[in-house]
């Protein structure tokens, strides 16, 4: 709709700035101005000032300036058109009038939007009725709160063919208006339309503007149809045009500049519950031309997060096919790859938020994945092989059509294709790892090719053997033994409180469930538990008995201080060891996480051989880890491993 300048300005001649700016930020009146604190940046000192005389406000700290209209659309990301449909219902002023042809559609859009609604609360109820019981069960299991249910809207459509199809009509609504909005199945083989959606839990698909649009239906018995149902298209929904949780990530996009997507309703909605208030989700299918476009009105480079699985992988290659054709100058995609079996949902309830950050952080640029994608199509062992994946990726840059843009990338792939003649052993490059790149031989080790650059970049994790020690890189679903000894050893000598507490207290520890642990031993020990039996019964008492078993399954036999039998002197001293190597090695993964984004980024010899530094660094890690085997009892007796 256009707006003529004369609408406009009685808009914000009737509105004053500070009142809509009021209503995010608090504002203190300066003089002629008002101050406060940018709703753009974190700051201590007032930066953001409004002038209702000039009818603009000005943010010193990002340099943003403008008046109503542009004040709503950056902190809330909404459309122009949006924005000044929102400060007339602030003023009380009624929309321009639409042709008559315009107000009809208008005017039906508004009733079946009023559909979606009723339909919308009917679920919600029948959710927390008797029928559905199995249900709230089964969103409990997936740690989907009550709240979490509110928030989105979560309900349940009842095992009938009938029951919404009478709801609604005895609340006035026609058959054939339940029909156009994709709420009842009909058809010239159907004698009566009944309700699309049985025995399913229900999702309300929303518009940007938060209006329910259509649903996706979760089954509750494994031998439905269909896993998943969505509705259909309908005068409301286009599902390759709408996104999952769109108008809540686009607000939150304002201030994280980023937006994450993610392949499912409830990975969406763990991720936004965890704190991920930035996530979308796609429909069931492949992300469309339009959904990208959607997203890059949020962020300039939203991260698309996958399985680890080849499912994950192949959804990730498909994506690149869309959005090479659309990349522009400053607008292009990340890809985060989950670890092998996981999908966010499972990671965030096993982890917690901080392993969906780890994955996000290391979500790796569209050139490393696109180069991978073509050294998944074939070997490069030999020098028809390899003539073969530069042909390839050099025709997959055809794709992009902004000159500018393929050009660079063409320069990228030109530096990488250099390394071909490199007299190196390089390993295969694979997107499946937890947060990015790992290395996979075809047997298990590096492939040594005729030009061993063919393989990718140079290696760029760990070695194979620092990879598999579990005293440096936790494996998935499981307990990293560094962080399982110094949790045991002092629970088994809560004596070691005495002077560690602090240093334990600040530990960081990547399972929640040790640190769960950690926290449990430290309110033992502040509660007088200052020997094994006493902590070990307020363990147990905590509920944390099959812990305690599961750690200490998972212990090296290398790990003999931790034994109830290891003097506590030694205790302490290996105690110290290990604690200041644990710090060591979790700052090293940090350095080399950023030295991978900087290589993917600069593509230098500098910033590969900082990566091979860090990797030596590791490694000597590693190796100290050994500096304490076999270091005697203080006593002089002989230690037992555990």
């Amino acid at each position: 709709m256009r707006f003529s300048p004369s609408f406009l300005d009685d808009l914000r001649q009737r509105l004053p700035v500070s009142e809509v700016v009021g209503r995010r930020v608090k504002l203190k009146r300066q003089g002629r101005e008002y101050a406060g604190l940018s709703p753009f940046n974190a700051e201590k000192t007032p930066s953001f000032f409004v002038n209702d005389h000039k009818g603009f406000y000005h943010c010193f700290s990002s340099g943003k300036h403008g008046d109503v209209f542009k004040f709503l659309m950056e902190v809330e990301g909404v459309s122009f058109p949006e924005a000044v449909e929102r400060i007339a219902e602030m003023a009380g002023v009624p929309m321009p009038k639409d042709t008559p042809e315009e107000a009809r559609r208008h005017e039906a859009r508004a009733s079946l939007l009023e559909i979606m609604d009723m339909a919308a609360r009917f679920y919600e109820g029948e959710l927390q009725g008797r029928a559905g019981a199995a249900a709230r069960a089964y969103l409990a299991g997936r740690a989907l709160s009550p709240q979490t249910q509110t928030t989105f809207r979560i309900g349940y459509a009842p095992n009938s063919r009938t029951a919404l199809r009478e709801r609604l009509r005895a609340q006035g609504v026609a058959v054939a208006d339940m029909v156009e909005a994709g709420l009842l199945v009909s058809g010239d083989d159907v004698s009566e339309p009944f309700d699309r959606f049985r025995d399913r839990i229900m999702f309300p698909i929303e518009d940007a503007r938060g209006r329910v649009i259509a649903f996706g239906g979760r089954a509750m018995t494994a031998d439905a149809p269909a896993k998943y149902l969505n509705s259909p298209e309908t005068p409301l929904f286009h599902k390759g045009a709408t996104l999952f949780n769109h108008h809540r990530a686009r607000a939150a996009a304002q201030t994280t500049r980023s937006v994450v997507a993610v392949e499912g309703y409830v990975d969406a909605i763990a991720l936004a519950s965890a704190g991920v208030a930035h996530v979308v989700s796609n429909l069931g299918t492949a992300l469309t031309s339009e959904q990208m476009e959607l997203l890059w009105k949020m962020a300039p480079e939203p991260i698309l997060c996958f399985d680890g699985d080849k499912a994950g992988r192949r959804a990730g290659f498909r994506a690149i096919e869309t959005a090479l054709p659309l990349l522009a100058p400053g607008r292009s995609l990340r890809f985060a790859f989950l670890p092998e079996g996981q999908d966010p949902d499972d990671l965030v309830r096993a982890e917690g938020r901080g392993a969906i950050d780890a994955v996000l952080v290391a979500a790796a640029p569209l050139v490393d994945v696109l180069w991978a994608r073509e050294l998944d199509a074939g070997p490069t062992d030999t020098p028809e092989r390899a003539a073969a994946f530069e042909t390839r990726i050099r025709e997959a840059l055809n794709a992009i059509r902004d000159e500018t843009v393929r050009r660079h990338y063409q320069t990228a792939v030109a530096s990488r294709l250099s390394q071909f003649g490199r007299p190196v052993f390089a390993e295969r490059r694979s997107y499946g790892a937890r947060g990015g790149p790992a290395p996979r031989g075809r047997r298990g080790g590096p492939e040594r090719s005729w030009r061993n650059g063919a393989q990718a970049q140079p290696a760029l994790a760990a070695s194979a053997d620092l990879k598999k020690s579990p005293t440096v890189v936790a494996g998935v679903g499981r307990l990293q033994a560094r962080e399982v000894a110094l949790a045991l050893a002092v629970a088994n000598h809560p004596t070691l409180l005495d002077e560690l507490a602090e240093m334990f207290a600040e530990l960081e520890f990547s399972s929640r469930d040790l640190d769960k642990l950690r926290r449990a031993i430290l309110d033992s020990y502040a509660h007088g538990a200052h020997d094994r039996d006493a902590m070990r019964a307020d363990l147990a008492a905590a509920g944390l008995d099959a812990l305690v078993d599961r750690a200490q399954g998972a212990l090296l036999s290398s790990e003999w201080w931790v034994s109830v039998d290891a003097d506590p002197a030694d205790a302490a001293v290996a105690w110290r060891h290990a604690s200041a190597l644990h710090i060591k090695v979790r700052a090293l993964h940090r350095e080399l996480r950023a030295a991978e984004q900087e290589f993917g980024r600069d593509f230098t010899d500098d910033n590969f051989r900082r990566i091979v530094e860090i990797q030596r660094q590791l490694s000597t890690a590693e190796g100290s880890e050994a500096s304490i085997d076999g270091f005697g009892g203080a006593s002089g007796r002989v230690v037992r491993p555990m």
